[in-house]
């Protein structure tokens, strides 16, 4: 029974491969396999469910094959199926059936009707991995899948520039919510001495007893795994981003930011709800977060001029409560609030349309009395809550100030670094290294390199002109994390090998897309969007899969040698590991935006023309 869990990541993962192969204008066949995979999905899941139900078990556990061992540490796929699994997956077979077959009238004739649908099941499967997952490695494998199909979904529109923008807007804060797992893996190892399965995890002695002899570890996993769901479910502080990413067809809106993906923070708590059950700080915490975001959603929505922010805001507070819900250890109620708020949100989000054009017609022939008439009779408080929720409680330029400002200024320190000096000074360090690894050398040189890789990154982040030079310090920041890590843990080869080998090879074939565009003419300047994707549309999918490839996307060995590296830093050498999950964030904005600059927002340049000629 334990093998059957297999298909449902097979699936949807055969029924993307088959959409990439069909031509774009064979609509019918296109829809048709889309259809069929969720159609086969969902008969196969009610069948399991039902088996399953009957043998009256606890839960499945599926340890399915070891990708890497060695040094102690282990990296295997593993399948878990319970109650919380059974829920997810259900309301994900059925809405997205639901959506895939409203899908396919609903975006006829439209010209990226393919790309839809490709990305679709692509986010499909990485939810499947996801709550799937018997452990973080897997699930981190579903989160990434789920994170760049979000960035693909939202800049549908890639020709616009307000799409493409909320796009990398979301992809940064999803960058946030990526390391807060990576560190919660790091630490696990360190709390558990293994690569710990959520099957062990229900084993609540097993689990309190090492809590209690390690309690600041159990603290640190929890709040960066409670930072992770945040992020995805678009709890306060960082709810702006959701109904920034209502900028995708209305499809992708319902199946991703009303229904699935953005309670995906929440199956992150349930599943891992063992880690803090017995510290109820960290319970205080999530309590007084799910509230603040109830009543911040629920003030700010009320004031949304647009359906889908209107209606993204009431998912956030609804949201808010489910995490009170789990605080106070009610599962079996956010289960049910989790089903009922995506039914309810996913049903809004695809009948808004209709209600817009009915409320202009409506206009047109009633009087409509203006609600804020009555605002001066509103007390001062009420007034202050009104701006305040039209404001979004100030929570974009919170995130600027907190976030992206300091980063800015980072980049412009760096910016006067020669890019030459630098690599010319990592490689002869590595030469040298090479001939002294049996020599003990001072802490300080790991977090300087450290140090040298967060600047190189950011300084790749920032750059505006030389491309060559930006896309190679992405790949070189790659390298002084790995010469820390050799610092301190001299003979780490292998591991070096397998972590450099993905980013290398990634980052030559984006370097060969680069020559390929500048034999073109192309001007490559990153002060603007480009808007190749149409010219050059070969180019841009190999340039989108080297981006992911030098970012640690699960398609190189690079995903697994992130996971690798931080195995080897130690709890005491959390300096190091800030530096490297800072590099990891880095990394994944300046390789995207690199991308984005080059192949997106292409109409604003048909657009001049047109005004031209005009």
């Amino acid at each position: 029974m334990e093998i059957v869990l297999n298909i449902f990541w097979m699936i949807p993962l055969l029924g993307y491969i088959i959409t990439l192969l069909i031509k774009p204008s064979n609509e019918k066949v296109l829809a048709f396999v889309a259809v069929s995979t969720m159609a086969v999905q969902l008969i196969s899941l009610v069948g399991f469910i039902l088996l399953f139900t009957s043998k009256q078990i606890k839960f499945i556990n599926l340890n399915d094959f070891t990708v890497y061992s060695g040094h102690g540490y282990q990296f295997y796929i593993d399948l878990f199926f319970d109650y919380i699994t059974a829920v997810y997956a259900l309301v994900g077979g059925i809405l997205g059936l639901l959506i895939t077959l409203f899908s396919r009238r609903y975006l006829h004739r439209e010209s990226g009707y393919k790309r839809f649908f490709n990305t679709l099941l692509f986010f499909y499967f990485g939810y499947n991995v996801a709550i799937f997952a018997g452990n973080f490695e897997t699930l981190f494998i579903g989160w990434e899948v789920l994170g760049i199909s979000s960035f693909l979904l939202i800049a549908f529109y890639r020709e616009r520039y307000l799409p493409v923008k909320n796009a990398l807007k979301v992809f940064f804060l999803y960058r946030i919510g990526d390391v807060g797992m990576i560190l919660a893996m790091w630490l696990s190892h360190h709390l558990w001495h293994e690569n710990i399965s959520f099957a062990r995890l229900q084993n609540l002695e097993i689990v309190h007893h090492q809590i209690s002899n390690h309690s600041i570890e159990g603290v640190a996993v929890a709040m960066l795994l409670l930072i992770a769901a945040m992020v995805k479910s678009a709890a306060w502080p960082f709810s702006s981003w959701l109904p920034r990413a209502m900028e995708g067809p209305t499809p992708s809106s319902a199946i991703f930011y009303g229904s699935l993906s953005v309670h995906l923070g929440v199956f992150v708590l349930l599943r891992t709800y063992p880690l803090y059950e017995f510290q109820n700080s960290v319970l205080v915490i999530i309590g007084v977060i799910g509230l603040l975001t109830s009543v911040i959603g629920y003030q700010i929505s009320r004031v949304q001029s647009s359906i889908k922010s209107q209606i993204a805001y009431g998912s956030i507070s609804q949201i808010g409560l489910i995490f009170i819900e789990i605080a106070l250890g009610w599962h079996v109620l956010a289960l049910i609030h989790f089903a009922g708020n995506a039914f309810l949100r996913t049903y809004q989000l695809l009948i808004s349309p209709s209600v817009a054009v009915y409320s202009i017609r409506r206009q047109q022939y009633l009087s409509v009395t203006n609600e804020f008439d009555s605002i001066q009779k509103l007390n001062r408080i009420k007034s202050t809550l009104l701006v305040l929720g039209l404001k979004e409680f100030n929570m974009e330029e919170i995130q600027y100030k907190l976030l992206w400002r300091p980063l800015k200024k980072l980049g412009k320190i760096a910016e006067p670094l020669s890019y030459q000096w630098i690599f010319i000074f990592l490689l002869i360090w590595t030469v040298i290294s090479g001939a002294i690894l049996n020599i003990s050398l001072p802490a300080e040189t790991a977090i300087l390199f450290g140090f040298i890789s967060v600047l190189l990154v950011l300084k790749a982040f920032s750059e505006y002109r030389q491309i060559k030079s930006a896309w190679w310090g992405i790949f070189f920041s790659h390298l002084s994390v790995v010469l820390a890590l050799n610092i301190l843990h001299p003979g780490l080869y292998l591991d070096s090998f397998l972590y450099l080998s993905g980013a290398l090879i990634s980052s030559v074939l984006g370097y060969w897309v680069i020559i390929k565009l500048q034999k073109s003419n192309e001007s490559l300047e990153l002060n603007s969007f480009k808007g190749l994707i149409e010219k050059h549309p070969k180019l841009g999918f190999v340039f989108l899969v080297s981006c992911l490839g030098i970012s640690g996307f699960p398609i190189t060995p690079t995903f697994i040698g992130e996971d690798l590296i931080f195995s080897h830093i130690k709890e005491s050498e959390f300096i190091l590991a800030i530096f490297v999950s800072l590099t990891f964030i880095l990394n994944g904005l300046a390789a995207i935006r690199i991308y984005a600059r080059l192949f997106l927002v292409q109409i604003l340049v048909h657009n001049k023309n047109k005004y031209k000629t005009a």
